[in-house]
């Protein structure tokens, strides 16, 4: 489990220097933390998003949570815990000053870790839509607030588990509050 937590934040580290160095010139992008999630997830998401372009960016997120999860063998439920990196591209349309929509294509990769033993990966598409609030705009606060949905379905690659709510095995929804630091 640690190691697992090791490479992910290397990927993430190394995935976020990157981006910044490609668009260090011109980014305004964010960084900051995703509250909430699905039904059977109550956890937190660590988020970074970086401008495209003027209308376009991309939102990465790494999500570590609790999750409720029956395995296939004693038919139990059971809880591990839950770790996730997601990634978004989002077209992002301004409404009035400062407040702003998007939405956009996502894509996740997941694992449950039940014990030293056990685990399963699953791989998620779907997508993004939100609403934001930027109060650098007229406040000149480097703050931004977000409201979004994500709804993906879920392709379990191992099948040692399942969700506990079996509504929510294959397609699976959050709603978070994020709240970031924006760059100037």
């Amino acid at each position: 489990m640690k190691k697992l937590l090791v490479i992910m934040s290397a990927v993430v580290a190394l995935t976020l220097c990157s981006v910044q160095q490609a668009n260090a010139q011109s980014d305004n992008g964010g960084l900051g933390v995703r509250f909430g999630g699905g039904v059977d997830l109550w956890g937190a998401e660590l988020s970074y998003l970086t401008k495209v372009d003027a209308d376009n960016r991309w939102e990465l997120d790494l999500g570590v949570g609790d999750v409720a999860f029956i395995h296939h063998n004693d038919g139990k439920v059971h809880h591990g815990l839950f770790l996730g990196f997601t990634g978004s591209y989002q077209w992002h349309w301004n409404i009035v000053s400062g407040f702003n929509w998007f939405v956009g294509p996502a894509a996740q990769v997941n694992t449950i870790i039940a014990d030293s033993d056990h685990s399963d990966i699953s791989l998620g598409v779907g997508a993004q839509i939100g609403l934001e609030y930027d109060f650098l705009t007229d406040l000149d606060v480097p703050l931004q607030l977000s409201l979004d949905l994500r709804p993906m379905a879920h392709f379990y690659l191992l099948n040692h588990y399942r969700p506990a709510n079996d509504l929510y095995r294959y397609f699976g929804w959050g709603v978070a509050l994020g709240v970031r630091y924006i760059f100037h």
